[in-house]
């Protein structure tokens, strides 16, 4: 399976495994990981979960080539409309999990991959980790509904930068914003990150999750109403020239040419 589920004790460990293709993300394991997320919601022997990847990276995100594939088999728009919505039912099982979440970052995180990092309670990352958001690279804008947590831990400003530029920036630049709880020694981000989950496991559950549910309630309030619509977006924005311009010189690894169509 390239997205699995293991439980030690009260800590449930959900990986990415997909190495050798650097845990890009297949809308099958999209649609696995809602299902996984949405089962640990039940799980009252599970008091806090790790999201990590197996290999060298956490996730590059998206599967490029995948979707290069749908996308040159058109279906009606209101099927597309409904696979595009995938991304951010991840996101909101993910945040909907009752118990403390925390992501173990390495290598390379980009597009989705950081997104569902930015979904989980708590960031760990490894030591020369980079992170970034590469939607606009290649013509789109970011959606799966993630400004929103984006713009919580690191402000407005910093979050354009990040989306706009689709740069990969460090951990320890992405520490000091706050996007970063804590960068450890490369090869350690499990091990810390179980550490804190067992930390966050020995409190009293019940409190733990109220207060979790809370905060999330509060900082969120606005999301659903302002970011509802960026599905929609992206279905515009595959439509234009400068989004097929944009693939190809993604592909073909040269600086794109773009028109504004």
């Amino acid at each position: 399976m390239a997205v699995t589920l293991s439980v030690s004790d009260t800590i449930a460990t959900i990986t990415l495994n997909r190495p050798e293709k650097r845990n890009a993300l297949s809308q099958a394991m999209l649609a696995e990981l809602e299902r996984l997320a949405d089962s640990l919601r039940g799980a009252g022997d599970v008091r806090a979960v790790v999201l990590r990847g197996e290999g060298t990276d956490f996730s590059v995100g998206a599967d490029i080539g995948e979707m290069e594939g749908r996308m040159a088999a058109p279906v009606p728009l209101a099927e597309a409309r409904r696979a595009a919505q995938l991304g951010a039912r991840v996101m909101r099982a993910v945040q909907g999990i009752d118990q403390p979440t925390i992501c173990a970052l390495k290598g390379v995180a980009t597009g989705g991959a950081t997104c569902i990092a930015t979904a989980c309670d708590f960031r760990v990352a490894a030591a020369g980790s980079r992170l970034g958001y590469g939607e606009v690279k290649i013509g789109i804008n970011l959606m799966w509904n993630a400004l929103g947590p984006l713009i919580e831990l690191v402000g407005p400003a910093k979050a354009k930068r990040m989306v706009m530029t689709g740069a990969l920036f460090d951990a320890e630049t992405l520490a000091g914003w706050g996007l970063i709880d804590e960068i450890v020694p490369a090869g350690t981000e499990d091990a810390r990150a179980l550490a804190l989950a067992a930390d966050y496991a020995a409190l009293p559950p019940m409190a733990v999750q109220m207060i979790k549910r809370s905060i999330n309630a509060v900082s969120g309030a606005l999301h659903a109403a302002v970011l509802h619509a960026d599905a929609d977006q992206w279905l515009l924005a595959t439509q234009g020239e400068d989004f097929i311009e944009a693939l190809a010189a993604f592909r073909e690894k040269r600086a794109g040419r773009f028109s504004g169509n």
